[in-house]
């Protein structure tokens, strides 16, 4: 279903009606005594650099627009080793790295019971790990009347860009309705309920993802029994003839990205975000469905190509609908995303270089380094395998007297044994590494400080996984996963590549910049140079 198809479900006589018709605006000019009446940060996750190389030249909607009118950095990078969701999206409009925002990964990220869901039994979420602030924060300092909507059909992907901000965010829940949490608010407001009473998600029903292009013009092959573990491999894939069953799948289907992006454009109309020349305003959309079909079919597959001409596509009809309704000359688009992706290490690839790529079972390790330290009479159970070599009980080896570190390094020390690890390090040596050449140790430093209850990490050789992951991945500190584009658009940004080193943590401050507000306080990431390509 295309997005305008959506929005005549939706809102889209509501907002042409309100607003003047006519083609598409140019960008036009901005006088630099004027701010942007709406920043738009748009979260592709899973956009890694390599699939605008791959897939880019197809491209005739949103993405090729904002691709031939922005400042590109098409291979910026997440300088932090676990490039998951969570920590990625956490630094996007923060600035800072995952060692100062607290969130390290998915599983350590957004997921609480203190914050239930509204309408949904699903388990709750809010931004109880993050530390520190973001752009809306300092925008609100700046303007108290700034308004900020956070959408995305992740828990994560809506709530870490807002940092603890208690702004309107919501996300997809299984039974097909936009919530959010009690941290936010205690009833969902009108327009939330009014656009989930349609029931867009139930609607699709029966309906079927088939290729957007004719099928001479796919490269991949459409018979790959290793993708989504042998289940649906090939076109078309239709979703459940039932209208729950149709709202809990959808989430993995390219329509998700369009069921989103009405529900943005929704909001900014019962919001009035950028629609007064006196404020800045706040739009982030995470867009998730690149992330579901890239675990299900890999970064090789027909599925992820169509995808990613489906996404060019809703971005293109997006935009469209967001310039009619407010004047392009005071709105900045963002595009970036949150991670890569590797293929599956049991496939060669075409494209990326796997041939030694391997499943690596690291469990052996946390077992052999358990069971010294029972000898050295220090309980088992104060230590685990999460995100490293995670201490969960000091007092256990305070009271045996007994320096953490020794087993970490017990750890460390096995896995390097192993075939398929390139590395394992103790954090606190990674601290005198040359972490201007080693770019592996600078990103396993921006995830952990010396000292803290992570002590030591390990990195398997580029493209392998950890035995019984059976989806494409990422989350390594290698740069197929570390890579991704940067876009910003906007009145007087020159459009063109630009060369030179450029981070995702860069973002927040190259913004606060261009709309003149102040951090509240020291940021890992740097104001980009937009002033000429």
């Amino acid at each position: 279903m295309s997005l305008r198809r959506v929005l005549s479900l939706a809102v889209l006589v509501l907002l042409l009606a309100s607003c003047a018709s006519g083609s598409l605006p140019s960008r036009g000019g901005r006088s630099d005594s004027s701010r942007a009446a709406l920043v738009v940060v748009i979260t592709v996750d899973q956009l890694g650099s390599d699939y605008v190389d791959r897939y880019g030249a197809e491209f005739s909607g949103g993405l090729r627009r904002l691709l031939d009118e922005s400042a590109v950095w098409p291979r910026a990078t997440h300088d932090h080793a676990i490039t998951e969701t969570a920590p990625g999206h956490a630094s996007i409009l923060s600035g800072r790295f995952p060692v100062h925002t607290g969130i390290s990964s998915n599983s350590r990220g957004v997921n609480t019971s203190e914050a239930p869901l509204l309408g949904s039994a699903e388990l709750g979420a809010s931004p109880f790990r993050f530390r520190g602030t973001v752009l809306y924060d300092w925008l609100k300092t700046a303007d108290p009347s700034s308004r900020a909507l956070s959408v995305s059909r992740k828990d994560r992907g809506a709530i870490l860009p807002m940092g603890t901000a208690k702004s309107d965010v919501y996300w997809y829940a299984s039974n097909g309705t936009f919530t959010t949490s009690t941290y936010y608010r205690e009833a969902l407001p009108g327009w939330v309920s009014e656009f989930n009473a349609r029931r867009g998600p139930q609607q699709q029903a029966g309906t079927a993802w088939t290729l957007l292009l004719p099928e001479e013009r796919y490269t991949a092959a459409d018979t790959i029994p290793r993708e989504n573990n042998g289940v649906d491999i090939t076109f078309p894939h239709r979703l459940p003839s039932t209208p729950d069953a149709a709202a809990r799948e959808v989430k993995e289907y390219p329509v998700m990205d369009s069921l989103t992006l009405a529900f943005a454009l929704n909001g900014v109309t019962a919001l009035a975000l950028g629609a007064s020349q006196r404020r800045t305003d706040l739009l982030a959309v995470s867009l998730s469905a690149t992330d579901a079909v890239g675990h299900r079919y890999g970064p090789d597959s027909r599925e992820i190509h169509d995808q990613l001409l489906r996404l060019d596509r809703y971005l293109g009809q997006f935009l469209d609908s967001l310039f009619t309704l407010r004047d392009p000359s005071r709105v900045i688009v963002v595009v970036t995303a949150d991670h890569g992706v590797a293929p599956y290490p049991d496939l060669r690839s075409a494209y990326y270089d796997n041939m030694q790529a391997q499943r690596v079972d690291t469990r052996r390790a946390m077992l052999w380094t358990k069971q010294r330290m029972v000898v050295d009479g220090i309980d088992s159970a104060a230590v685990t395998y999460d995100d490293g070599f995670r201490i969960v009980d000091i007092g256990a080896f305070r009271s045996a007297g007994k320096d953490p570190d020794v087993y970490a390094g017990i750890w460390a020390e096995d896995l390097r044994r192993y075939t398929g690890v390139l590395r394992a390090d103790l954090v606190s040596e990674l601290a005198t590494a040359d972490t201007v050449e080693d770019d592996i140790a600078r990103r396993w430093l921006h995830m952990f400080a010396p000292g803290g209850e992570v002590r030591a990490v390990v990195t398997l050789t580029p493209f392998s996984y950890p035995l019984g992951v059976d989806y494409a991945t990422h989350g390594s500190p290698h740069d197929y996963d570390a890579r991704v584009p940067i876009l910003i658009w906007g009145a007087g940004i020159p459009a063109g590549l630009r060369a030179g080193r450029a981070r995702v943590v860069d973002i927040a401050p190259t913004l606060a910049e261009l709309l003149r507000v102040r951090p509240a306080e020291p940021l890992d990431g740097r104001p980009l140079p937009l002033s000429t390509p």
